[in-house]
């Protein structure tokens, strides 16, 4: 059953191309590097998701029934009104449809992005399976009929909200309005944080696991791996066993009643963070191959990625100073830093960790790649 979502009067730019979403994103994404590989690297001023920052529409007399955050009808009302007049100002939005996972189980989704997000477009577009994946030619004939819609603007600032930014994410519409955040991982939750709930209902349950295909003798065996975040899922889904292994999925999936498992993804979404083609082999490739999309990622120069970058010098703050006063960090610290007027070792402690306000010495741990399974070498086969 699709849903009815919302609709606005723009400009639609109908499911680009990833070579259309790379000059999208150079004309209207902040913060953007071209790296040695061809690809492109995004630097955003959330370097994470934002759990406090999401919210259930729902009356106060609900909220018992959520483990997060719930927001009042009327607030949440208020805050996709301006959404919306923001969106009218800015005239476009970026439509990308597609499915989580394939079979009969596949869930449609359509996204919606103003320009400033085509980065985010992009590698959603690459984690979802296209049309062509999963409908039939005469379901392709006819317009895409969507469960979920996520709408997102990374540039429109929920005034009134804590951090000025706000997820709001409607169940009864199947519906998330993300406004504020400029980070990839609030796309892909806000699809995969409803689908945990239409499965639910449907009897079964979302993983926090990655997947891999195993080979025993004649047959192949499907084999979950899972764990809370950044304890090694992509890690141990990616590397190999021998000849026996290949990797599924490395993030979500499926498990419905009688033990089916399916997948929702269709690419990677890896931590780059002290990545090596010794220690990783299979997302260092990948995360180097020109169809790749970075978040996060400390270039040097000449465009190579430091998978390992910690501390930076006020030489190397000089040569990022736009993009670090971009994404946030104060301009006066940021001069009193390059100038030498405050060393290194003042701004941080025993532990390396900086002071308020001087975040931008020690580049984030939290880099990111978004991997197509086209760029995995010798991933399994989806369909067997």
């Amino acid at each position: 059953m699709a849903y009815e979502g919302p609709h606005y009067d723009v400009e639609i730019i109908d499911n680009p191309d990833q070579e259309t979403l790379r000059a999208l994103t150079l004309e209207h994404t902040p913060a953007v590097k071209r790296t040695a590989y061809g690809n492109l690297d995004k630097i955003s001023r959330n370097k994470a998701r934002m759990a406090k920052y999401t919210y259930v529409i729902a009356p106060a007399s609900e909220k018992a029934n959520y483990s997060g955050n719930t927001i009042e009808p009327e607030r949440a009302t208020k805050l996709i009104a301006d959404q919306r007049a923001y969106i009218a100002q800015r005239g476009r939005l970026i439509q990308i449809d597609g499915y989580l996972g394939i079979g009969e189980e596949a869930v449609a989704v359509r996204w919606l992005y103003t320009p400033e997000g085509a980065n985010i477009a992009a590698m959603q577009q690459i984690l979802a399976f296209p049309r062509d994946r999963v409908e039939s030619p005469e379901q392709l004939a006819a317009p895409f009929r969507p469960h979920f819609h996520i709408v997102y603007t990374p540039g429109f600032f929920a005034e009134g909200m804590p951090g000025r930014q706000a997820i709001l994410v409607d169940l009864e519409k199947w519906t998330t309005y993300i406004m504020g955040p400029d980070y990839f991982g609030e796309s892909k939750k806000g699809a995969l944080r409803m689908l945990n709930d239409w499965v639910y209902r449907k009897g079964g349950l979302v993983l926090h696991a990655g997947a891999k295909a195993v080979h025993l003798h004649d047959r192949a065996v499907t084999m979950t791996i899972m764990g809370l975040s950044g304890t090694g899922k992509t890690t141990t889904t990616f590397s190999k066993q021998g000849e026996r292994t290949q990797p599924i999925q490395d993030d979500m999936v499926v498990l419905w009643p009688g033990g089916k498992c399916t997948i929702t993804e269709n690419g990677c979404f890896a931590k780059t963070f002290g990545l090596s083609p010794e220690t990783e082999p299979v997302i260092y490739a990948g995360t180097t191959d020109e169809k790749a999309w970075l978040e996060n990622v400390y270039l040097n120069e000449d465009g190579s990625a430091d998978f390992s970058k910690e501390a930076l010098t006020p030489e190397e703050v000089a040569r990022w100073r736009d993009i670090l006063i971009e994404t946030g960090a104060p301009p006066e610290n940021v001069e009193a830093y390059i100038s030498g007027k405050v060393p290194f070792e003042t701004l941080v402690d025993a532990q390396g960790i900086p002071k308020d306000g001087w975040d931008f010495v020690v580049w984030t741990q939290n880099g990111r790649s978004i991997i197509p399974m086209s760029a995995i070498e010798n991933a399994a086969d989806f369909d067997h």
